[in-house]
């Protein structure tokens, strides 16, 4: 099965490769901020895993760590990265960073918080080295506070060889919305950050995975309408409905019910047809049901991507959707075209 989440991100990966030369290749000093954000499913860790693969020269440490979803704790990521290390060459407190890593047997009297933070970036400064370091943080939106607060303070850490790679829901699905909105914020705020949403295929990335999986002649429109509206343009689900079906002909995608496991939620009720779009946002609304994410949608319309971004919120509202991709399934049940190119 190909992977299906790399469809139309060529270009996000161009954009993490230069973001990894600048640091690895012309020696700029780090640290190197790369965002990305979108709903589950849309592929976020496929294309860090597929980025980390391409880089070159290789990172010469690479800190990868995620939240615990069940039972959280702080400074997760670091106790992720930490797991199974060698740390007794750091030269630090070995009771802090018995903490730090969530040992089972860390004294139960802890630094002040300010003092744990501090320890916790030489921690990450140590682990580094000399670098180029890729830091790899998975699930930034279910990330405990501290983690949060840690991130914050490396990528405003002078000097860090390192390349720190975020993948995040956006904030309002996160633990903590408001604090991992300024984190956000922050890390998007360095100097030369890199800033990538990730949004649902559009009918032509469909296309595309239909005609890669099924080699022959394109798949018909209809068969294609049909599979993008019933995946939402999710890559997950495409993917799953893909491999239920695996050996059988394309109409099989659409023969049998969903299984229970990749049935998108039903949209909320739509305001009626007659919703009081101005034209700008007719446009931008074409834009996602292209598929499109702010950046491209941007390019393609000629304004800024805060310009975007507030059109975006404003169509969300009009239209009664809960995210884009509801917003995109609303457009096409009003018949709103999709933007080309």
């Amino acid at each position: 099965m190909m992977p299906v989440s790399m469809v139309g991100r060529a270009g996000e990966l161009a954009e993490l490769d230069r973001a990894w030369s600048t640091l690895a290749v012309d020696g700029r000093p780090g640290p190197v901020v790369a965002v990305l954000t979108g709903a589950a499913g849309v592929g976020k860790s496929l294309l860090v895993a597929a980025a980390l693969e391409a880089f070159t020269p290789r990172p010469a440490v690479l800190l990868s760590g995620a939240a615990r979803l069940h039972s959280p704790a702080p400074y997760d990521w670091l106790a992720a990265v930490l797991s199974g290390r060698d740390t007794g060459r750091l030269g630090l407190p070995s009771d802090a960073l018995a903490w730090l890593a969530q040992h089972p047997t860390a004294p139960r009297e802890r630094y002040a918080p300010g003092t744990l933070l501090r320890l916790a970036v030489r921690t990450v400064r140590l682990l580094v080295g000399a670098g180029p370091a890729v830091l790899v943080v998975e699930d930034l939106h279910a990330l405990d506070p501290a983690s949060l607060n840690l991130l914050g303070e490396l990528a405003a850490a002078p000097d860090l060889p390192a390349l720190l790679l975020v993948a995040s829901r956006p904030a309002a699905d996160a633990v903590a919305p408001d604090l991992a909105a300024r984190v956000l914020s922050r890390l998007c705020g360095v100097r030369g950050a890199v800033r990538q949403h990730l949004g649902p295929l559009g009918p032509a990335g469909v296309a595309e995975v239909l005609t890669q999986v099924y080699a022959g002649s394109p798949p018909a429109p209809r068969l294609v309408d049909a599979v993008w509206q019933r995946t939402g343009g999710n890559p997950y689900v495409l993917t799953e409905l893909l491999a239920a079906h695996a050996g059988q002909g394309p109409d099989a995608l659409l023969r049998h019910p969903l299984p229970e496991h990749l049935r998108v939620p039903s949209p909320r009720p739509a305001v009626p047809p007659d919703a009081e779009l101005t034209g700008r946002e007719v446009e931008v609304l074409g834009c996602l049901v292209a598929g499109m994410s702010n950046k491209q949608a941007a390019r393609a319309l000629g304004i800024s991507v805060r310009t975007v971004t507030v059109h975006v919120s404003n169509l969300l509202r009009k239209t009664g959707s809960a995210s884009r991709t509801e917003a995109a399934l609303w457009a096409v049940q009003h018949q709103v075209p999709a933007r080309q190119g």
